[in-house]
């Protein structure tokens, strides 16, 4: 199974007053940290979708073999950034690439995911033939998650408010889960950030 990764970078922070896609845990910062997971799940493109501070997070990505996606509206909301590096997934298929039998939809702020998570929903899908497997945490399913091509349409259809919970949420009998303990936990705040350290 081909799967791409869309790693949305691209909001503003404005709760946190910083980037927090550039805030350090662990000697790096979030998004490259994220950057790495998703290359290591190993088994198609992975897309970086950029939106405010830019360059400065781009340059984060510096020697990792990512496509860097800027997207202007991503201010609109994440629907946009998901659509926007969905694209660009599917863009490297006609220029050569292996075709994407499945998207892996990724935060970099979710502490708690780790490789062996994100593989775990790879090999949920591939034993279960879901269209879609999520993250299951504090009573709901979210990201990271996993599309199978039967729902591309449907995620390139979000609008710009909604993310990727929205597919999910529609049809709950198509989903497959894998728990990830914690998985609400991110860095929005400057408490998040000073529990971070």
């Amino acid at each position: 199974m081909t799967v791409g990764v869309v790693l949305l970078a691209a909001g503003g922070s404005s709760r946190l007053g910083q980037p927090k896609q550039l805030v350090r845990h662990q000697g790096q910062t979030l998004v490259r940290r994220a950057a790495e997971m998703a290359l290591s799940v190993g088994h198609g493109p992975v897309a970086v979708v950029l939106g405010a501070h830019p360059d400065a997070i781009a340059l984060e990505l510096t020697g990792l073999p990512v496509h860097c996606v800027r997207h202007a509206d991503w201010a609109l909301g994440p629907g946009g950034s998901l659509k926007a590096g969905l694209a660009a997934v599917l863009a490297t298929e006609s220029s050569g690439g292996p075709t994407v039998d499945a998207v892996l939809v990724l935060l970099c702020d979710q502490l708690q995911v780790d490789t062996s998570h994100l593989k775990a929903l790879v090999t949920t899908m591939a034993a279960t033939n879901a269209a879609a497997v999520a993250s299951a945490y504090d009573g709901t399913h979210g990201v990271p998650a996993l599309f199978s091509r039967a729902l591309f349409a449907e995620l390139a259809a979000l609008p710009s408010e909604q993310g990727a919970r929205g597919v999910i949420a529609r049809d709950p009998s198509r989903v497959e889960t894998v728990a990830l303990p914690g998985g609400n936990q991110d860095v929005d705040t400057p408490e998040d950030l000073a529990r971070l350290k």
